[in-house]
């Protein structure tokens, strides 16, 4: 499966409303991801500082009713989702390449082919958009930021 960044077609419209994608799938997605992140030795200790125990399925819900407007294109999520990004100093590279990872994985693994392309394909987005902002919040060179490739041990996708 190509990464939809790359195939600018596979983030359309059309391919939005062609893809067997609905509420139940995204629900997959988020609650396997976040089971995934939780257990991560390098993101899941900040996802842990930032959310309670038992804000944990706020959270859930509000990453679905995300997804559900990313992917959808519902109108369940109003919120800014990234100032509380911002507010991480130490949220670098290596936590974003860790996030894709595990998204990549999860989408592969409870969506079907191209559910999951274009579920990536806007994660791969997100994650170059939320980099590029904290570069400039940090006052670094944006120009410098660029899409973060799958990692070496990653499964590449068919």
């Amino acid at each position: 499966m190509d990464s939809a960044q790359g195939n600018g077609q596979a983030l359309s419209p059309a391919a939005l409303a062609d893809a067997p994608l609905d509420r139940d799938g995204i629900r997959r997605l988020v609650h396997g991801f976040y089971a995934a992140v939780r257990d991560d030795p390098l993101i899941g200790p900040v996802f842990e500082r930032q959310i309670a125990p038992e804000r944990w399925p706020r959270h859930l819900d509000k990453m679905c009713a995300f997804w559900a407007s990313v992917l959808l294109r519902s109108s369940d999520y109003d919120g800014r989702p990234l100032p509380p990004h911002l507010a991480l100093p130490d949220l670098s590279t290596a936590h974003f390449q860790r996030w894709l990872t595990l998204f990549r994985a999860t989408a592969q693994e409870v969506l079907d082919e191209r559910s999951a392309a274009l579920a990536i394909g806007f994660a791969e987005r997100i994650a170059l958009s939320f980099r590029m902002a904290l570069a400039f919040h940090r006052g670094e060179d944006t120009a410098a930021v660029g899409p973060l490739a799958p990692e070496a041990a990653e499964p590449a996708a068919a």
